[in-house]
């Protein structure tokens, strides 16, 4: 199969790339920097707003799409006018000229739990509304509805997917408000002391990225018969307390968990790290998965650090 990942040089990017060459699969790889992008996948570098660009990676066939590439929402608050052209304007001509080149071709949409907006409710399903607050899910939720929109008119059948916290981020400035969870796993395994900007009492959402890859490869071929109406599945992911991930992340890398002292701000808090009780059963009836408990959630993280 000919596979066409926007955002191939990202952290989730290299990881599913790397699954789909290691399954036989042609890759073909955009991303602003292709240094990233991993060998074997036939990279094409530029932005994602670039027609010539998009162009290049279908040129050679595209049997389905993957689309993770994105302006990120600490990135995406501070320059609305960059999500709106790449998370809104470049997602939906790239819809288009996929749909004119492989009609009906399978397209994987990376969304975010970001389209729930918060506050959120004390119990998160599949019934709870969208209502995004942040500019960053309120784009993702548009697009939410665009691929689905397409998937009614048979141009293509999308599978829409919400991701939760992906542990963990490779260290350096990544755009993410979220970025602190995967901080934390770097200083730890460093030997270094971290100061978490949210409470230890503070719940997560969080699935490791080899996990997310995996439910990446699942979206590629399942049948969408399975699917609700909307195309769109909130990811299983663990809740857990962010005391009790640097707990178990300490006792993996062999140091004291006194490393790590708490200074919550309260607005992050509130955002990423106020979680309520998660119930993903049409996300379960298709197939997708979490990382079954913590200590496997955190070790799959930590053997994938860069």
């Amino acid at each position: 199969m000919k596979v066409v990942v926007t955002g191939a040089g990202g952290f989730v990017g290299r990881e599913l790339a790397r699954r789909l060459l290691e399954a036989g699969h042609e890759v073909s790889g955009i991303d602003s920097h292709a240094g990233g992008i991993p060998p074997g996948v036939r990279p094409v570098e530029g932005d994602l707003g670039d027609a010539g660009v998009r162009a290049e990676a279908l040129g050679r066939g595209c049997d389905a799409l993957v689309h993770l590439a994105t302006v990120p929402g600490g990135a995406a608050e501070a320059d609305p006018g960059a999500s709106r052209r790449i998370n809104i304007d470049a997602m939906y001509d790239l819809l288009q000229e996929a749909a004119a080149l492989s009609p009906g071709l399978r397209v994987v949409y990376a969304s975010s739990m970001a389209v729930l907006g918060d506050p959120l409710p004390a119990h998160v399903d599949d019934a709870t509304p969208l209502s995004p607050k942040m500019i960053y899910g309120g784009h993702k939720a548009m697009m939410e509805h665009a691929a689905a929109m397409f998937s009614n008119r048979g141009l293509i059948d999308a599978v829409t997917v919400r991701l939760p916290g992906i542990l963990a981020r490779p260290k350096g400035p990544s755009g993410m408000k979220s970025a602190f969870m995967s901080n934390l796993f770097h200083a730890l395994k460093a030997g270094e002391a971290f100061v978490c900007p949210v409470s230890a009492q503070g719940t997560i959402w969080a699935q490791s990225v080899a996990r997310c890859a995996d439910n990446f490869v699942h979206a590629l071929t399942l049948d969408s018969a399975l699917l609700p109406p909307t195309r769109a599945v909130t990811l299983p992911a663990l809740r857990l307390t962010m005391g009790a991930l640097a707990e178990e992340a300490a006792r993996q890398c062999g140091v004291s968990p006194d490393l790590v002292t708490y200074a919550p701000d309260a607005a992050l808090e509130a955002a990423f790290a106020a979680q309520p009780r998660l119930a993903t059963p049409a996300a379960e009836h298709a197939g997708f998965a979490h990382d079954g408990d913590p200590a496997r959630l955190v070790a799959s993280a930590l053997a994938t650090l860069e």
